[in-house]
């Protein structure tokens, strides 16, 4: 407990404190940060993956939904105005990224199981290209868990070898790393960004610890890389967690438990890793040793345009000029009533202002 709050405490009175003032290893919460930066065009629903080009201040959005004509890749600009839109027809789309030496948007086309591109500048006639299409590989080996009273449980994951591109994430060379919810697996495209299309796609990890038998059902899903590139943590959904890869042994470990449906990650410029928990409806960022150091959002309900107040589903997230940018995901996974996400009917992307450290 840092002083301030000591003095309140002392004082027998309970002072409010600005994030400013907190010491390093004071907790931020904030339930109000999420603002409302866009709102898709009518009709349009489910936006999962995010991304954005740091120099135009442009943000693209992709959509996870069903239907012969339901999904599109979008581009809003800096201030929330629909730029552009691209027709996918009935292919989801999970994780986006945005690679600057080409000026091109990145597509995990989950519907598809390929990994593609588009030109940054993309109207609603501009070719999408097939880079590559992820291997069908199955379910990884059974996870034993060990319980308190010595006796041990096992996990035999199922599959049926129907790849799930979800997330993915760029190295300072031009590798890609891609996550499979369903499969349990990492890839990797070698020089992603100067291979000659069909890439070769080379399995990374297809470890016990990148699936799960729980709720969500997306095992291996967001990706984020550490500052030195030897460590890829990964967000497991169902199993509320994130782990970390380590790149030179292989070695798959919990980085940190209990962040409510772990699914999006990005790291910020001061080493935080944040994660959507899109069951908490709230952001979380994580310090070096995986203890949560701020949560930021909330569920404030439904208005009267249909759309969520602050965060709903929060599923990806990507950081430009010290602005968070979450895609509202609202997806009604149980369809039962108790979910505030059946109300919906306008869909948004959220930003929020990151804290100082």
């Amino acid at each position: 407990m840092n002083r301030l709050w000591k003095a309140a405490f002392a004082a027998g009175t309970l002072a409010f404190v600005s994030v400013d003032s907190l010491a390093r290893d004071d907790l931020v919460v904030m339930r109000h940060a999420a603002q409302e930066f866009a709102a898709l065009p009518e009709g349009v629903r489910y936006p999962e993956g995010i991304t954005a080009n740091p120099a135009t201040g442009d943000v693209y959005a992709a959509t996870f939904d069903f239907g012969p004509n339901a999904n599109k890749l979008m581009r809003f600009t800096h201030n929330g105005r629909l730029a552009a839109i691209r027709d996918f027809g009935g292919t989801p789309m999970l994780g986006l990224a945005f690679e600057a030496a080409h000026a091109k948007v990145w597509i995990l086309n989950m519907g598809a199981s390929k990994v593609q591109r588009i030109a940054a500048n993309f109207d609603a006639t501009t070719p999408v290209e097939d880079v590559a299409s992820v291997p069908s590989i199955g379910a990884p080996a059974d996870r034993s868990v060990g319980n308190p009273d010595g006796s041990v449980d096992t996990i035999a994951f199922g599959s049926n070898g129907f790849p799930a591109p979800n997330a993915m994430v760029f190295d300072k060379a031009g590798n890609l790393y891609l996550s499979d919810s369903f499969q349990g697996a990492i890839f990797r495209i070698a020089n992603a960004t100067s291979c000659t299309a069909p890439c070769v796609v080379t399995l990374v990890s297809h470890d016990p610890l990148l699936a799960t038998a729980g709720f969500p059902p997306f095992g291996a899903n967001g990706l984020a890389l550490s500052a030195d590139e030897a460590t890829l943590f990964v967000a497991n959904t169902g199993d509320n967690r994130v782990l970390k890869l380590d790149l030179a042994t292989k070695a798959v470990s919990v980085f940190t438990e209990s962040v409510h449906g772990a699914d999006g990650l990005v790291m910020d410029a001061e080493g935080r890793l944040w994660v959507c928990a899109n069951q908490g409806d709230q952001v979380v960022a994580l310090d070096e040793r995986g203890r949560v150091v701020a949560k930021l959002g909330d569920f404030l309900g439904v208005n009267r345009k249909g759309s969520p107040d602050g965060l709903l589903f929060p599923a990806s997230p990507v950081i430009v000029d010290g602005w968070m940018y979450v895609t509202n995901l609202a997806l009604p996974l149980t369809g039962s009533a108790a979910e505030p996400e059946t109300e919906v009917t306008r869909w948004t992307i959220a930003r929020i202002k990151l804290p100082k450290r």
